[in-house]
């Protein structure tokens, strides 16, 4: 069978991947790689340089520029290089339609007189568009409020440079019928391997010492992937285990700096999943009964483990947000049956929602795993997960009585700057901290209170709106999708996108740069 030019490519990465990660072959090969990668996204048409980045975002590697600066990540690069490599034919086919000049001079001139009338009628068609615009003007504008205004610049960059790969693949999907299913296909491949090393992880916290497993996750796997000053800021402030005084567990992180990315990447990726899994059993139809009747894909026994896997990242706000998917999956199926005739949409959904239970159910293995003798050493108490569980809604828990202290101040703080805030990326301000602390984790620990505390409440509101927006889109595709593929991928992110955004009242890792490019793969998908 011949193997296609994507997939050669894939594997060839993933190898490299995998020998550097693991210390095989030295950090100083990424950089002719990324070269190599640069040559094939700039000469293959972008539909295939896109599906190479959606099946990649959590296998792109820090390329060691130098001995002090080895943590630019090569996704920076070959996401502008897509971005290019897309849009310079349109400006090619827009010079020759219109007649535009070809000196830069001239075609800044061409633009600003005959383009900026056509540019404007689009815009104001366009409520994304405008939304997103509204959002860069107050991240810019909120650079000159900033105590940090080079910190605040670079973050700037940082969300625009995340955001191009979404404006490729919404520009995509108009350009061939059956792109918006392989970009859906493609998701599912990052989200199982990610999966399967999460549980090789695992599997090496019963066959190596805290100290051994510290050293090489932290110096080989971490240093590796992002560069040496992860590794030290890791080493010293992880969240990779559980602490019950003398006791600890693994937090399952795979191979993300954290354990809060890691299933915030999992959950978004999880309706290409069930798009794959169940999709056959979806086109049968008929009711719930029905459909539990009958047999999915082979792909449904990656549900389980990746619901596990969630659960083992030992993430209370991603147990807890579970609890507010189930209301709002009632709610939603509630509302559907009373707005329409038809129950194919609510049973649908139904029987998306009932995997839910299967969530709940994997906490007794779960238990099992976190109360086992994990790093060599035996456990004395058994019941340290139903202790972190409980603390879930334990105010006087010292994480969370510290997250409520960060909330006060972060309030305090938006009241004395309600318009521009303290500047994106400066959020270490709010807490009168030092702002090298912004990498090492300073934050709000709420997206929302973060977002309205760097750039203020105008830009809260707006990020409020877009959110809004995508989930009605999301809800809209899902009632007139005649697709059974795509209906079931709809009706399945509007369970797990929510997720997500319900965890995000307690954390700010959907900035991740891995949990925030699949974020923007699937807003494009939607939108």
């Amino acid at each position: 069978m011949r193997i296609s030019r994507l997939n050669l490519v894939f594997l060839l990465h993933l190898a490299i991947f995998v020998f550097v990660v693991m210390g095989i072959l030295p950090r100083m090969i990424v950089l002719y790689w990324t070269v190599a990668l640069l040559i094939y996204i700039l000469t293959v048409p972008p539909e295939e340089s896109a599906l190479f980045f959606v099946r990649s975002i959590p296998l792109f590697i820090a390329i060691p520029l130098t001995a002090t600066f080895d943590n630019f990540n090569m996704w920076r690069i070959i996401s502008l290089a897509i971005f290019v490599r897309w849009a310079l034919p349109k400006i090619s086919n827009y010079q020759s339609r219109k007649g535009a000049p070809r000196s830069p001079t001239g075609l800044f001139g061409f633009l600003i007189s005959k383009q900026v009338p056509i540019l404007k009628n689009k815009i104001l068609k366009s409520r994304v568009f405008i939304i997103l615009l509204f959002l860069l003007i107050f991240a810019i504008l909120s650079v000159f409020a900033a105590a940090d205004k080079t910190l605040a610049i670079k973050r700037v960059i940082y969300f625009a440079n995340l955001s191009l790969i979404g404006f490729v693949i919404n520009g995509l999907l108009a350009r061939q019928a059956d792109f918006r299913q392989k970009v859906i296909k493609n998701i599912a491949i990052p989200i199982i391997l990610v999966t399967v090393i999460g549980f090789i992880q695992l599997l090496t916290t019963y066959l190596m010492d805290i100290f051994q497993f510290v050293d090489y996750w932290t110096f080989t796997v971490e240093k590796n992937l992002f560069g040496t000053g992860w590794a030290n800021i890791a080493l010293k402030a992880n969240t990779w285990f559980a602490y019950f005084g003398d006791q600890l567990s693994l937090r399952m992180f795979s191979i993300f700096p954290d354990s809060h990315s890691f299933p915030i990447f999992i959950l978004l990726g999880l309706p290409a999943v069930f798009a794959l899994a169940v999709s056959r059993v979806i086109a049968k139809g008929g009711t719930v009964k029905t459909m539990m009747r009958e047999r999915g894909s082979w792909l449904v026994v990656f549900v389980p483990p990746i619901f596990l896997a969630a659960i083992l990242t030992g993430t209370r706000g991603i147990w807890a947000a579970s609890v507010g998917v189930v209301i709002l999956a009632i709610g939603l199926i509630w509302h559907m049956k009373r707005k329409y005739s038809d129950l194919r949409c609510p049973n649908i959904l139904k029987y998306v929602s009932l995997y839910l239970i299967l969530f709940f159910m994997l906490f007794a293995p779960a238990y099992a795993l976190i109360a086992s003798p994990q790093f060599l050493v035996s456990k004395s108490d058994s019941a340290l997960f139903k202790k972190r569980v409980r603390s879930i809604i334990d105010i006087a828990e010292t994480s969370n009585k510290e997250r409520i202290r960060i909330w006060k101040l972060s309030l305090v703080s938006i009241k004395k700057h309600p318009l521009l805030g303290v500047g994106i990326g400066n959020f270490p301000v709010v807490l009168n901290q030092d702002l090298s602390l912004t990498r090492a984790g300073s934050s709000a620990h709420n997206l929302y209170l973060q977002i309205a505390a760097e750039m203020g409440l105008v830009a809260l509101a707006v990020t409020l709106y877009f959110l809004w927006l995508v989930f009605k889109r999301a809800y809209q595709k899902f009632i007139s999708s005649d697709n059974p593929f795509f209906a079931t991928y709809y009706s399945a992110a509007l369970l797990f996108l929510p997720w997500v955004l319900i965890y995000s009242l307690t954390d700010v890792a959907l900035f991740d740069e891995r949990a925030f490019l699949m974020f923007v793969s699937i807003t494009a998908l939607i939108l």
